[in-house]
């Protein structure tokens, strides 16, 4: 493996390519290249220490290395079996196999990942007379498998459990929205902490979160405890310890505020208890309130929020959007709003032209994010000027 100049695959959701191509290059990727669903790039092992611990939008990071053609499953065993699995792992590590399989050749994920594990297996047990374990829970090398028709690709997963999982998400609402999504939501929405920030219905606040390490300019790993990466034979400690540091010495003030509304005391209660375990308690303020009876407190104002929709909660949609739209112009003049949906003929009864859409996934829910631009008066001004 050469350390200076790895290939590096970052996965991500539909729709926040660009976003996190954008990230990569502020982070210092190299020939950063969108894909879909995935950015590639080119970097040194320091650099992939830093994505890491501070990409926000990344799902996970791999690293290819081994590729190449296989026409059946003998050739395809037969590959692996004669690769020279001990540069990357010993045998008294376990390990653990995902894949990705888009082949007429070869049909069938986990038969492949079952084969994959014969060859390493055979391996080591023919070149040490012993074998490793196989450990899907939390194993100390994690490859990753690529099938696309004939090309095998096989790569080092170096984050291990996804990277949505940032380790301060203590209670669940009924149905949370991802962390890397919400970061991805507020970034598009322009969020970079100048100003202050509005959830009206923020369940077990999430996006409040996300919205404050933006703020704060926190990197998205600060709470996880493992890396995939630190079982590496190349592990060096040292130089993760230096990029861990350099990365909290960037942490910003910030002098907005950052609030959540829900009128589901529960959801409040978990949504505390999240702020709590990411220690946002002095930055995030969350309060029982109906969006429906709030007036714009907060000057300048972003909102962005993740209605309750579809498979969540039962509402009347109709009115249930009719209401927000009816929210947004009564009371949050002069207000940029975000919001996600499912629904897409509901939202219509918003009864406002939103001034962008975006398609993005919640889970498997195809959804669009929506900007809705309040502006006060401004008609009436454009009129007085006329005459």
């Amino acid at each position: 493996m050469d350390i200076e100049n790895l290939q590096i695959q970052i996965k991500t959701f539909f729709g926040l390519e660009q976003i996190l191509a954008e990230e990569i290059k502020k982070l210092g990727g190299r020939k950063v290249e969108v894909k879909n669903r995935a950015v590639n790039c080119e970097g040194d092992l320091g650099f992939l220490y830093k994505i890491n611990y501070s990409a926000r939008t990344a799902l996970k990071i791999l690293v290819p290395i081994h590729e190449f053609k296989a026409f059946n499953q003998h050739q395809f065993y037969d590959r692996l079996f004669k690769f020279n699995w001990e540069e990357f792992m010993d045998v008294d590590q376990s390990f653990a196999i995902d894949a990705t399989v888009n082949s007429e050749t070869f049909k069938h994920s986990q038969f492949v990942t079952l084969k994959m594990k014969d060859a390493i297996v055979d391996y080591f047990q023919e070149k040490f007379k012993k074998r490793p374990n196989v450990e899907t829970r939390t194993p100390d090398i994690k490859f990753h498998l690529h099938i696309d028709r004939e090309l095998i690709t096989i790569s080092l997963d170096s984050s291990g459990d996804p990277l949505f999982k940032r380790g301060y998400r203590k209670e669940q609402g009924e149905a949370p929205i991802n962390e890397v999504l919400a970061s991805g939501m507020l970034q598009l929405a322009g969020w970079d902490g100048k100003g202050n920030f509005l959830d009206p219905m923020c369940g077990s606040g999430t996006l409040l979160i996300e919205a404050a390490m933006i703020a704060l300019d926190l990197p998205a790993q600060i709470f996880r405890k493992r890396f995939a990466f630190q079982n590496w034979k190349n592990y060096d400690a040292e130089l993760f310890t230096k990029i861990k540091e350099f990365r909290i010495n960037r942490i910003k003030e910030f002098n907005g505020k950052i609030v959540g509304y829900d009128i589901d005391a529960r959801m409040l209660n978990a949504a505390r208890m999240n702020i709590e375990a990411a220690e946002m308690e002095d930055v995030i303020e969350v309060k029982k309130q109906n969006f429906f009876d709030s007036k714009k407190e907060l000057f300048p104002l972003l909102m962005v929020f993740n209605p309750p929709y579809d498979e969540r909660i039962s509402i009347n949609d109709d009115d249930f959007y009719k209401k927000i739209g009816d929210t947004f112009k009564t009371s949050y003049p002069n207000t940029l709003a975000w919001l996600i949906s499912s629904d897409l003929e509901a939202v219509k009864k918003i009864g406002l032209r939103p001034s962008r859409k975006i398609k993005l996934f919640n889970g498997k829910l195809e959804t669009r994010f929506l900007q809705y631009e309040m502006y006060e008066g401004t008609k009436k001004v454009h009129k007085l000027e006329e005459k």
